[in-house]
């Protein structure tokens, strides 16, 4: 796997992280403006249907949309619609990069997940050692925000957990997502979104009432665009590519450069900082997920 990967394969994957980070800074910059239910509810519905144009019928979608349906509601709710709204709730009150390094836990959530529902994946030496970091980064996180008051200016708890619930619930889709493999990538990623635009559509018009709302200015119309086509749709078919040429386990590195992109995005545009506690707590998280990994271990080793 590792000798897969090339320069252009690095530059897609950083690439790649540019744009799933960009995620995060577009979310704060639309969620200022719409609702979070209904910006979950555009973003899913736009990315649908542009991955349908994309895909044109190939890949015999329907018939397989109308045999799983059940299966990708359920995906699109664990993978689509419940992460993607709490993470917004949650941008209602954090910035972007800090949003990015608490989802960043999603594989320390999935290894936990995976051990206890699935026979082919316990937990090694390594791994709990990754999730011991990486749960030591989110607790140094979210530790500031239990004594935190409601009168405080500072990020308040509820708003910190969100996307670390989010993550969470990224866990279980990617462990109940292996049902899928015998799908074509295209078709799952169409199907669940496709799925759970369907899910979010009733609890946007019941909690928003979207045709009350006053129209959202020109950034916000461009950020809700941006989110579902650049940082969802294209996305997709972007980590499709890099899967196809480096393999799943290369394309699992963009885990490490998605909170820095959105960190520098939100510095440079949305004037963001970081407190050291917070660059701590992401040095931890990123440093489970490189024990996660595996591979600069097995380096090091093969060196000595």
């Amino acid at each position: 796997m590792e000798s897969r990967m090339n320069a252009w394969t690095w530059g897609l994957l950083v690439l790649l992280g540019l744009i799933w980070g960009g995620s995060f800074f577009f979310a704060r910059i639309a969620v200022q403006h719409v609702p979070p239910l209904t910006l979950v509810f555009l973003r899913l519905l736009l990315a649908a249907l542009a991955l349908h144009v994309y895909i044109a019928g190939r890949f015999d979608i329907y018939s397989i949309l109308q045999a799983r349906w059940r299966e990708f509601l359920i995906l699109g709710l664990i993978n689509n619609a419940l992460p993607h709204a709490l993470i917004f709730f949650g941008q209602t009150r954090i910035g972007a990069g800090l949003a990015a390094i608490l989802n960043a836990t999603t594989p320390i959530w999935t290894v936990i997940i995976a051990n206890h529902f699935t026979s082919d994946e316990k937990l090694s030496s390594a791994k709990i050692a990754g999730c011991l970091f990486g749960l030591a980064g989110t607790i140094v996180l979210i530790g500031p925000g239990i004594s935190i008051s409601a009168n405080s200016g500072a990020a308040p708890l509820w708003a910190l957990l969100l996307p670390v619930l989010a993550a969470v619930s990224y866990g279980f889709a990617a462990t109940y997502g292996k049902r899928f493999r015998d799908v074509p990538a295209p078709v799952t990623s169409a199907g669940q979104l496709t799925a759970s635009s369907l899910i979010a559509l009733p609890l946007s018009l019941l909690a928003d009432r979207p045709w009350t709302l006053a129209a959202p200015p020109l950034d916000a119309i461009l950020a809700v665009l941006a989110l579902a086509l650049l940082s969802t749709a294209f996305a997709y078919i972007l980590y499709f590519r890099i899967m196809a040429a480096a393999g799943a386990t290369n394309a699992s590195l963009v885990t490490l450069l998605v909170p820095p992109s959105a960190i520098l995005l939100g510095f440079l545009f949305l004037g963001e900082r970081l407190s050291l506690a917070e660059f701590a707590g992401m040095a931890l998280i990123g440093f489970g997920l490189v024990i996660l990994d595996g591979r600069a271990y097995r380096r090091l080793l093969r060196t000595a």
